[in-house]
């Protein structure tokens, strides 16, 4: 989750792991810290079609999108997170890897 308040938060990975992370940071937010967010704060949750958890550094590029595109709508968020799946589901079927495609959904919350 995007935060643009400037003030620290706390990031909680599947592992359950905690660590402070600062503006412009992704944060991870368990669901019982849902009601914490700041203005501006941004909510993503995609399946295990976009990103299965398996390696970090497959995430980086995730991560990337999602900066790239947090100023605009929902929408077009969701849009872009998604094209960036299908792109990799071209690489996996290029290398011959098509059984690691699966279905995606994206959801995000954006509160102004």
């Amino acid at each position: 989750m995007f935060q643009e308040d400037g003030e620290k938060q706390n990031e909680q990975n599947m592992c359950g792991l905690t660590r402070k992370m600062l503006k412009g940071q992704i944060v991870f937010l368990d669901v019982a810290e849902l009601a914490l967010m700041s203005p501006g704060g941004i909510l993503f949750l995609y399946s295990d079609g976009v990103y299965d958890g398996s390696d970090k550094k497959e995430r980086q590029p995730l991560e990337n999108v999602m900066r790239e595109h947090n100023l605009l709508p929902p929408k077009d968020i969701c849009n872009a997170l998604l094209e960036y799946a299908l792109k990799r589901d071209d690489r996996l079927r290029q290398i011959g890897e098509e059984d690691r495609i699966d279905d995606k959904t994206v959801f995000t919350i954006k509160r102004n």
